[in-house]
C-alpha cells in the first residue's frame, strides 16, 4: 500500500513538473509577428461587392487621388464579389503565404514579376452587402463575420477597417440604420469605420442635384463613388482631399464639392 502511494506521489510530482516545462516553453516561444501600426497605409486591400467595383473601381479613384496629393507607391487589391456579403469572403486565405494571392504581378513592360512582400497588406478595407447589417435574417451574421475577419486580419500582420456603405436612394432612413450597425462593430472589434454613406448623406443635403446614384439607386454614380474614394482618403490616409487636381473626368466644381462633403464628414465623424 506504502509503495502505491510513493508510485502516485512520484506521478503526480512528474506531472507537475512536464506542467511547468510546458509553460516555459510556451513562454519562451517567440511572439507573433506584430502587426502593422502606422497612420496610413502603403498598401491596402478592399474586401466587398460591386458597390467598390462600379465605375471602374472605387480603388482606382482613391489612387488617383493619393497620386494627385503626392502619395505614389501605395499598392492596393480590390477583391469583389458581385451582390456579396461579407461571410461570403475567407479573408484568410488572402494572408496564407505560397497561395496564388500577390505571387506575382505586371510590369509596365508587361513581364511578370515574382513578388516578396513583409507582410501582405498594411490594412484591409471590409464592406458587407448593402442591407446585411440591418436585415434581421442577416444583422448577426455581420457582426459575427465583421468579428472573426477582424481576427484573421490582424494574425496576418494588417488592421482591418469597416466602409461604412450609403442608404438606397429611395430609403435614406437606411444611412442611420447603417451607421449604427458598422459603429457597433467597429467599437466591439476596434476597427475604423470609413464614413462613406453619412458623406452620400450629407452631399445630397447640401447638392441635390449632384446625382450619387446609378439608375437602380442602390450602387454609385461616378460622383458616388468619387466620394467614396475621397472619403477613404481622408479617413485612412488622413489627408484632405479638398483642392485635388484628380476629378475622375467630373465637372469642377461638382468635384469641389464632392472634395469638401468627404473632408467635413471624416472631421465631423465620431465612431
Amino acid at each position: 500500500m506504502k509503495k502505491r502511494s510513493e508510485l502516485a506521489a512520484r506521478a503526480a510530482r512528474m506531472l507537475a513538473v512536464v506542467a511547468a516545462a510546458a509553460v516555459l516553453a510556451a513562454c519562451a516561444a517567440p511572439p507573433a509577428a506584430p502587426r502593422w501600426q502606422g497612420e496610413a497605409p502603403s498598401s491596402l486591400l478592399w474586401v466587398g461587392n460591386s458597390f467598390f467595383y462600379f465605375n471602374n473601381s472605387m480603388h482606382g479613384h482613391l489612387g488617383g487621388l493619393l497620386n494627385a496629393a503626392g502619395v505614389r507607391g501605395t499598392r492596393q487589391t480590390s477583391v469583389t464579389i458581385s451582390g456579396a456579403g461579407l461571410d461570403w469572403h475567407d479573408v484568410a486565405s488572402h494572408f496564407k503565404p505560397g497561395t496564388g494571392m500577390l505571387r506575382y504581378s505586371f510590369t509596365p513592360t508587361n513581364d511578370v514579376a515574382f513578388n516578396s512582400f513583409e507582410r501582405a497588406y498594411d490594412m484591409v478595407l471590409m464592406m458587407d452587402c448593402s442591407q446585411c447589417p440591418i436585415h434581421p435574417k442577416l444583422q448577426q451574421a455581420f457582426h459575427d463575420t465583421a468579428k472573426a475577419h477582424a481576427a484573421a486580419v490582424r494574425q496576418g500582420g494588417a488592421e482591418p477597417a469597416l466602409f461604412l456603405s450609403w442608404a438606397y436612394q429611395d430609403q435614406p432612413q437606411m444611412t442611420e440604420q447603417l451607421a449604427a450597425e458598422y459603429v457597433k462593430a467597429g467599437r466591439a472589434n476596434n476597427m475604423r469605420v470609413v464614413p462613406a454613406g453619412p458623406a452620400f448623406a450629407a452631399s445630397i443635403a447640401k447638392r441635390p442635384d449632384v446625382n450619387l446614384y446609378a439608375p437602380d439607386k442602390r450602387h454609385p454614380s461616378l460622383a458616388g463613388t468619387y466620394l467614396g474614394a475621397a472619403v477613404v482618403m481622408a479617413s485612412l490616409f488622413k489627408k484632405s482631399p479638398v483642392g485635388n487636381t484628380y476629378t475622375a473626368g467630373l465637372p469642377a466644381d461638382v468635384a469641389q464639392h464632392l472634395q469638401a462633403v468627404a473632408w467635413e464628414t471624416v472631421q465631423s465623424f465620431k465612431p
